[in-house]
């Protein structure tokens, strides 16, 4: 073109041809559109000018010469415009050959992104669509390719197109502009486009990148996922509200933990729960309901609730867990591991039963970690297999571990493994943490793979068992009335040599009405207990008759049923139990302040 300006200015004719065949070339070479569009407005009106300056502005010649130069323009910019697309498909093709030859973050951005990914020209003519972009708008790579973008805008708002090109053009990055657009059906989608100028590594623009997110899909993403946060957040306050917090065990630390599944709603099955059953033994349940969401924890709630009284009917673990499983056999569908532990510190035993639970740690005093040797029959709901008990030795000052599945369960690794793993965990907790809620939160940080990793909800309780009691005395009598001041003889001469002298009539005087009762109304022999603690003395006193006994309201002219009323007037506590040959009365009475006395 300049070649035939330059024609027109120095009339040399033979150059008209040149600038047919040298001005294409220039522009195939390095010329831009925009470029090709200003160098050729400048030749035609430089070309004008000097046929008004020269007087041959009329002239055949010079007509001929200026419509030469007017149709090299023409084809300066068509050949311009043709070399732009050609390298818009270039780049495009070589885009999805980095793809297919597995550039890892352009594979991430086109085929994992779930917003629409379009490139285009500075004209707008579309080189680039991602699946994203076919499933938000409608139309196929094949059908949007090479199209226009104002075929997503609405006819209203075609100027809203020409806008942002025009910004584009000028290198301006567009961030968060919300635009309606038009799918291929004719549906109206609000999006939220982010759109930036892509240039060539020598600085100059050749197109743009757009991505759109549908917010009315994301509107709804939000109102599911705050829908999903309060249906997670009833559930978990459903459980705890229905599990509540255990209670403190005098003279038994303990800790516990609970947390839920990070995973789907969260909460779980999972319970746990320390029962006191009077004269310093302790009923320890855990348990783990199959499934999760509301569903699990109210079918948490009634077997807790069920456990709870069961254990607090004083019934011994088989009968816990046979009442248990016909309450299971009422619920379609369940599938329930338990296992319930009546604690007896002061004989340092345990009574254990077990449906399909994992198996109870034991923590030596020594540091020495093994699982109790306990029969572990079928879970809960089964039905028709009966559950098997049995007392084990447990050494004061051990430490019990129980917990449900979430804590050792883990895809691609073996459950004894894992089990290794706990005892591990848990025996250099206790020799190193202070306290068992240190303990607790060590073996947690050992076994679980970070706060928001684990798919399963947790459940950990630690259990200390106390010393053995200060002293302990027994005596076995006939069921005659004899036994009556025989025991009162026996009780005084062991509170006095215990140095409990001020704390005996009162011994005596409970002791003396149980004793009574049972002679009167069981079968001997009769057992009498004593165990004293640095706080409290245990009377206990076992006879042959199952049927325990019950306080009444008393009229003035009744003549007997005052002696359990006097028990619970007197004693710190009392209660009854059944027993492996009858059943066992017991009360407790403080000793702290008559040991000081003493």
């Amino acid at each position: 073109m300049l070649i035939a300006a330059l024609d027109v200015l120095v009339g040399a004719r033979p150059q008209v041809i040149a600038l047919l065949v040298l001005g294409p070339l220039l522009a195939c070479a390095w010329l831009d559109v925009r470029h090709s569009v200003l160098v050729g407005c400048w030749a035609a009106l430089s070309g004008l000018v000097a046929g008004l300056l020269d007087g041959t502005f009329l002239t055949v010649g010079f007509t001929v010469r200026w419509c030469g130069l007017l149709l090299g323009c023409v084809l300066v910019v068509h050949v311009a415009r043709r070399r732009a697309a050609a390298e818009m498909a270039l780049r495009s093709l070589d885009l999805a050959r980095r793809v297919t030859r597995g550039d890892h973050d352009l594979a991430a951005l086109v085929e994992s992104s779930h917003d629409a990914i379009v490139a285009t020209t500075l004209e707008g003519r579309i080189t680039y669509w991602n699946t994203a972009a076919q499933q938000l708008y409608g139309y196929t790579p094949q059908e949007a390719i090479g199209a226009h973008v104002s075929m997503l805008a609405p006819p209203e708002r075609g100027h809203e197109t020409a806008m942002l090109l025009r910004r584009l053009s000028r290198g301006e990055r567009i961030e968060h502009f919300e635009a309606r657009r038009v799918s291929r059906t004719g549906r109206r989608i609000h999006v939220d486009l982010t759109l930036w100028p892509n240039r060539t590594p020598n600085g100059r623009l050749i197109g743009a990148y757009a991505i759109a997110r549908d917010l009315e899909q994301k509107r709804a993403a939000a109102e599911l996922a705050q829908l999903y946060e309060e249906q997670r957040h009833v559930a978990l306050t459903l459980q705890r509200s229905l599990m509540g917090v255990p209670p403190k065990v005098p003279g038994m630390p303990t800790a516990h933990r609970y947390l839920p599944a990070t995973q789907g709603l969260g909460v779980g099955g999972d319970w746990f729960d320390l029962v006191p059953l009077g004269a310093r033994r302790v009923g320890a349940v855990i348990g783990d309901v199959m499934g999760r969401g509301l569903e699990a924890a109210a079918v948490m709630g009634r077997l807790y609730s069920a456990a709870h009284a069961l254990a607090k009917s004083g019934i011994p673990p088989w009968q816990v867990m046979q009442t248990l499983d016909a309450v299971v056999a009422d619920l379609p569908d369940q599938f329930i591991t338990c296992c319930y532990l009546e604690i007896h510190p002061d004989a340092g035993e345990a009574i254990v039963c077990s449906a399909g639970h994992l198996p109870v740690l034991l923590v030596a005093p020594d540091g020495k970690v093994r699982t109790l040797p306990v029969p572990v029959s079928v879970p809960l709901g089964v039905g028709a297999i009966p559950h098997q008990q049995v007392t084990v030795a447990l050494p004061p000052g051990s430490t019990l571990a129980l917990y449900t599945d979430g804590l050792v369960e883990s895809p691609g690794h073996d459950i004894y493994t894992r089990l290794d793993a706990l005892a591990t965990a848990l025996g250099a907790a206790l020799a190193t943490a202070p306290d068992l809620e240190q303990a607790a939160d060590q073996v947690l940080a050992a076994l679980l793979p970070g706060p928001a990793r684990h798919d399963d909800d947790v459940t950990l309780l630690l259990a200390r068992l106390p010393q053995a009691p200060l002293a302990t005395a027994g005596r076995e009598l006939d069921a005659t009335p004899a036994a009556v001041p025989a025991g009162r003889a026996f009780l005084t001469d062991t509170l006095t040599a215990w140095h409990l002298a001020g704390i005996a009539d009162d011994a005596c005087l409970l002791a003396s009405d149980i004793l009574t009762n049972a002679v009167c109304h069981a079968a001997g022999p009769i057992r009498l207990l004593l165990r004293r603690t640095e706080y409290d003395l245990t009377i206990e006193v076992t006879d042959r008759s199952p049927h325990l006994p019950q306080p009444r309201q008393i009229n003035t002219a009744d003549e007997s049923g005052r002696g359990l009323a006097l028990v619970g007037a007197l004693a710190a506590a009392w209660g009854t139990r059944p027993a492996e040959d009858g059943k066992t009365v017991w009360f407790t009475l403080a000793t702290s302040n008559h040991s000081a006395e003493a």
